[in-house]
């Protein structure tokens, strides 16, 4: 095995820093979808029983 120069250290450190923030960015981004969404059914249920409509459950 041989040893990294400086240069592929700092490469590999700059590597892993963008690959954690893309793994962040897409966490946020999935969480972000989701809350919408369950926001989006709270909301959908909220007019169904204003509107006087049975709401059910899938299942």
């Amino acid at each position: 095995m041989r040893r990294l120069t400086s240069e592929e250290l700092n490469a590999r450190g700059k590597r892993n820093l963008a690959i954690a923030a893309a793994l962040v960015v897409f966490i946020v981004l999935v969480f972000g979808v989701t809350v919408l969404n369950l926001k989006r059914n709270f909301d959908a249920r909220a007019d169904a029983i204003a509107a006087g409509q049975p709401v059910g459950y899938a299942g």
